[in-house]
């Protein structure tokens, strides 16, 4: 069944491409990572203990077939992973004070994700507490749990009045023009933006009318008009929240600036906390109400990356102090110790992700260790750490952790366990190398699973986006997936990626791309001279920062037999006033393209295509709001005109990426092996353009 599904996935598209059926159908397989098994890969996310650590729940991320869209549900172990089953349809889950219910997201009426409550006695009755038109987010219980927070997006009319005359009975007029007048009126995902803002709402555990707590012309918590759930806290006394944002009348052009605010409940008045300019964020209040800890930075000049630092403050706005002592690496996810004597957090370096521990008055230390990722950790008032972990042979699994010195892990889960039984994967070798300026710079390289040191293989050279991401020794299906099909896949963390400090990090601003490129020409000079490359088959490819990156290389080299261009930024003169995020464009320059053009066009991809030779395969998606689909046509268009063999695919039903429905992640998976075995040698004569 499986297969005649992929069957008609796979077909009519890739003979669009003039690709024989050798080329472009991956070769069914028992013991290989084929497309074919994503349909029943599985990942896990959020793992949450009761308040008396009895039970764990989590987030369990599957595939509709059906539907072509990823379904999540709900599921409820024991602490040492017995009894686990499905509880409901739902994510997002957080236990109730006293661990009687569970509040979580799931789609109800009228529209779109509503908020429940589940009681978690073997009765198991469910409320829907909200029927809000706005998808409600960052769902947080009082802490007496007779209430339930959560964000939401507000709208606020433009006002605009016009003497239109009446429109005849029975007529049907044109709808008025969307009014814009701010600087943020699109989110990718979202689309066309309703002005407006987003604020904190409570409402009554038990169903009720959502009273809104935070009012005025600013965005409480997240920004953008969505709904999130790092931007604000409770207070013990359940009669205050402290909350991120900036309430300013120029904050959308101030976008690595917010601010903390404690506000009443009752009656809505709010007090700045932060009286020092900068970029904070992530509030989490101390089980005593004493002190918030926080992340973010002073305000510096300009920067296009600086890792967050942890800080604490006082309730009453006194004493912030910063707290991580020169760590130099993002904090993710701050979690008070239940004795409040300090904060569990994790932190990506160096490709990797672990447990940490801040002491108040001490200097972080280091709890788990080794080549993995250990993520969305969840700390029981016992102590006991409930995280995600996988590595580059294992898919994200939950584990709980002893903190007794060294750290014990003990998995709880194998989710992927019945697909992965009998495959071979592809080994991941990590690799380090200098690049300009003596700068090193980390790799990674994933064979395939009959790897011979003796043979000639083919290389997929994969960018990263962000361009602030970053790679990690995490599971990649993707990647092994290549590997699986014979080729040697090569990706590396250039200078711009995050989890190696503020500098490396900072190192392209107003230069980008610049080093970068540097950084990854080192990186495939490494792995060639290993002397297991065909060099005539070497190819390249990367979506958002990795599409900028990936034509760029082509412009600057034609040492690629062909490439995936995806979701790209190919002019930048263009793309500031196309984009969803305009102001992280203009930060990359130091002035306007108004006053001093130059280094935006010379920074911009489409000012080399005439050097580009690479057989280009250029994809987007038409919903794309981040790096829009006119990004994309400039390039093809010139690439076109020039005579270079290229072709673009609009993707439905994408927003950012081409890989948001599963049947497009298989499609992009296929297209770009389809695209590659097309042009099996390094001159362009090697194929004809479709």
């Amino acid at each position: 069944m499986i297969r005649r599904m992929m069957r008609r996935f796979v077909l009519p598209g890739l003979l669009l491409c003039g690709a024989s059926l050798a080329q472009a159908q991956e070769k069914p397989s028992d013991t290989l990572l084929t497309v074919t098994r994503y349909l029943d890969y599985e990942t896990v996310s959020d793992p949450q203990p009761s308040p008396d650590g009895s039970q764990v729940i989590f987030t369990r991320r599957g595939v509709d077939k059906m539907k072509d869209q990823f379904e999540t549900g709900l599921w409820l172990m024991h602490p040492d992973g017995s009894k686990l089953r499905f509880l409901v349809k739902g994510s997002n889950a957080e236990w109730s004070p006293d661990g009687t219910r569970i509040a979580y997201l799931a789609e109800g009426e009228p529209t779109g994700p509503q908020i429940f409550v589940r009681y978690m006695d073997p009765e198991g009755a469910v409320t829907q507490v909200t029927k809000v038109q706005r998808s409600p987010g960052g769902l947080r219980w009082a802490p007496d749990g007779k209430w339930i927070g959560f964000t939401m997006f507000v709208p606020k009319e433009v006002p605009w009045r016009i003497d239109l005359p009446a429109a005849p009975q029975g007529a049907t007029w044109t709808r008025g023009p969307r009014i814009v007048d701010n600087l943020l009126y699109r989110a990718d995902r979202n689309g066309y933006l309703d002005m407006g803002y987003s604020h904190v709402f409570v409402v009554p555990a038990t169903g009720g009318t959502p009273r809104q707590v935070t009012r005025g012309d600013w965005n409480a918590g997240p920004r953008g008009g969505g709904a999130g759930g790092s931007g604000w806290d409770w207070l013990p006394d359940g009669q205050r929240i402290v909350v991120a944002g900036l309430d300013s009348s120029d904050a959308e052009r101030m976008y690595q600036r917010s601010a903390l605010y404690l506000v009443d409940v009752a009656t809505s008045s709010k007090r700045l906390l932060t009286t020092e300019e900068g970029a904070w964020s992530n509030p989490k209040v101390a089980p005593d109400g004493k002190l918030i800890a926080f992340a973010g930075y002073p305000a510096a000049g300009p920067v296009s990356y600086r890792a967050n630092d942890i800080y604490t403050i006082g309730a009453d706005g006194s004493g912030m102090t910063p707290r991580s002592g020169g760590l130099d690496r993002d904090p993710s996810g701050l979690t008070w110790s239940a004795d409040g004597k300090g904060l569990y957090f994790t932190v990506s370096d160096r490709g990797t992700s672990h447990l940490w521990y801040l002491a108040l008055g001490a200097s972080p230390r280091q709890v788990t260790t080794g080549n993995q990722l250990i993520t969305n950790a969840a700390v029981a008032r016992s102590g006991t750490v409930f995280a995600v972990r996988t590595d580059a042979s294992r898919p994200p699994d939950i584990v709980r952790l002893d903190l007794k010195a060294p750290a014990r892990i003990e998995q709880l889960t194998e989710v992927n366990a019945d697909i992965l039984q009998g495959v071979r994967i592809g080994e991941v070798e990590e690799l380090w190398y200098t690049s300009t300026g003596g700068t090193r710079v980390q790799g990674w390289v994933v064979k395939p699973p009959s790897f011979d040191p003796a043979r000639k293989y083919p290389l997929i050279m994969e960018i990263h986006g962000g361009p602030h991401g970053t790679y990690t020794t995490g599971f990649n299906y993707s990647f092994q997936n290549f590997a699986a099909n014979g080729f040697v896949v090569l990706y590396t963390n250039p200078r711009g990626s995050t989890g190696y400090g503020s500098a490396f990090g900072n190192a392209i601003m107003h230069a980008y791309p610049g080093v970068d490129y540097d950084d990854l020409m080192a990186g495939v000079d490494t792995v060639v001279g290993r002397g297991y490359i065909d060099t005539r088959r070497m190819y390249v490819g990367g979506c958002s920062g990795g599409g900028v990156l990936s034509s760029w290389v082509i412009g600057h080299t034609d040492r690629f037999a062909a490439a995936a261009v995806r979701c790209p930024v190919i002019n930048w003169l263009s793309f500031a006033g196309q984009t969803d995020i305009p102001m992280f464009t203009f930060n990359f320059f130091e002035k306007p393209f108004w006053e001093d053009p130059m280094p935006w066009l010379k920074q911009s991809s489409l000012m080399y295509v005439g050097k580009v030779k690479t057989p280009t395969m250029v994809m987007t998606g038409v919903l794309d709001m981040r790096t829009p689909m006119p990004q994309s046509e400039e390039y093809y268009a010139a690439l076109k005109m020039r005579g270079v063999p290229a072709v673009l695919l609009r993707f439905e039903n994408e927003w950012h990426g081409t890989s948001s429905r599963p049947s497009n992640w298989i499609r992009t998976q296929l297209y770009m092996m389809s695209w590659y075995n097309k042009w099996p040698g390094s001159g362009v004569a090697a194929a004809t353009n479709p």
